[in-house]
C-alpha cells in the first residue's frame, strides 16, 4: 500500500517545523533539525550501505523554503545551504510515523560518537 499524500503542508518558520496533515486524526509536525539529519541526500546517506555521514550541530537549522518536485517529492531548502535531498511522500510519511524511533536512534548515534546536536558543545559523560 502506498503512503497517503498529505492534504495540507504548513511550514512554521518561528517554531522551525514542517506540519504534514493527512486527516483530522493523523498529522505530524517534524522539526527542521529532524528533517535535516534524516535528509535522503547522498551527503547524509552516502552512496552505499553504511556510507552515511552522521550529521552534527544541526540543532538551530531552519527551513528557508519548500519546492514540490513532480507529484512524488518535496525539496526542502534548509538555511544551512543544504538542499540536495528529495523527500518523497512515502519517506515523509515514514519519518512522521516513526519519529520517536528514528529520533532516539539518531540521539544514540550522536552519543556513541561523542557528538552533540549543537556544533559548539562537547559531549560529556
Amino acid at each position: 500500500m502506498a503512503a497517503p499524500l498529505p492534504k495540507d503542508i504548513k511550514l512554521h518558520a518561528k517554531s522551525k517545523t514542517l506540519e504534514l496533515i493527512y486527516s483530522d486524526q493523523e498529522h505530524y509536525e517534524l522539526t527542521a533539525e529532524y528533517l535535516r539529519v534524516h535528509s535522503p541526500s547522498a551527503e547524509v546517506r552516502g552512496h552505499g550501505i553504511g556510507n552515511g555521514t552522521l550529521q552534527t550541530g544541526k540543532q538551530l537549522v531552519g527551513i528557508k523554503g519548500l519546492e514540490p518536485t513532480g507529484n512524488y517529492a518535496l525539496k526542502i531548502i534548509f538555511d544551512d545551504g543544504h538542499d540536495s535531498g528529495l523527500f518523497t511522500w512515502e519517506y515523509l510519511y515514514d519519518l512522521g510515523r516513526n519519529y520517536e524511533t528514528y529520533w532516539n536512534r539518531y540521539l544514540a548515534a550522536l552519543a556513541d560518537a561523542g557528538k552533540t546536536r549543537h556544533g559548539n558543545m562537547i559531549a560529556k559523560g
